[in-house]
């Protein structure tokens, strides 16, 4: 039997092809560009950190302006873009916070400006006020930065054997900067809008 000549296609065969429509490709920042940028609420307020990418498609969008830029420009077909170090929203969003900002080790650096609470030299790790074989708990107000030399020299001594004592009680840090804080290294442009000491390192 011959084969039909119709201009139909056989019962199975996929039609005539067609090309997808294109579509205008989004600026991408390139690997030796910033990675990350800070997005701060309408009122300013820091929410979190995104990705370049993310901050740029927000700010196309106009879901967003740029406060600060990289020296850094991506280019696409019809924008050309510098990268956004810090980003504003251009509408306000509730966000829930937790109660609590988390304890981590670079939170406590950060909260202590990276220096030694005990000698004011420059801060290589956490020290328990009191210690934990003494019943001191792993809580902001006993957690404090300390040198190598000091958390030696203190071991699971008290203070008061010592005859040391803290320029200030250590406390819970408040605010949503420090929510952003515990978690990721700190860019120095973002030093305004988190309001964390010059000598947190990038």
């Amino acid at each position: 039997m011959s084969r039909s000549a119709s201009g139909s296609s056989p019962a199975g065969h996929p039609g005539p092809r067609r090309d997808p429509v294109p579509v205008p490709r989004l600026p991408v920042p390139s690997s030796g560009t910033t990675a990350a940028t800070l997005l701060l609420n309408a009122t300013y307020e820091p929410l979190c950190v995104v990705s370049s990418r993310r901050a740029i498609v927000l700010v196309l969008a106009e879901k967003a302006v740029p406060v600060d830029d990289a020296a850094e420009v991506v280019h696409a077909e019809r924008v050309s873009l510098a990268v956004p170090v810090v980003v504003r929203l251009t509408r306000y969003v509730r966000v829930p916070y937790p109660a609590q900002v988390p304890l981590s080790r670079r939170a406590v650096f950060t909260r202590d400006g990276q220096t030694c609470v005990y000698c004011g030299s420059s801060a290589t790790s956490i020290d328990h006020v009191v210690p934990r074989s003494r019943g001191g708990t792993h809580t902001w107000d006993n957690v404090v930065a300390a040198c190598r030399r000091c958390n030696h020299t203190k071991a699971d001594r008290s203070l008061a054997e010592l005859g040391w004592k803290l320029p200030n009680p250590p406390r819970t840090p408040s605010g949503a900067a420090w929510r952003l804080l515990g978690a990721r290294t700190v860019d120095p442009r973002w030093r305004e809008w988190l309001g964390v000491p010059e000598s947190v390192s990038a």
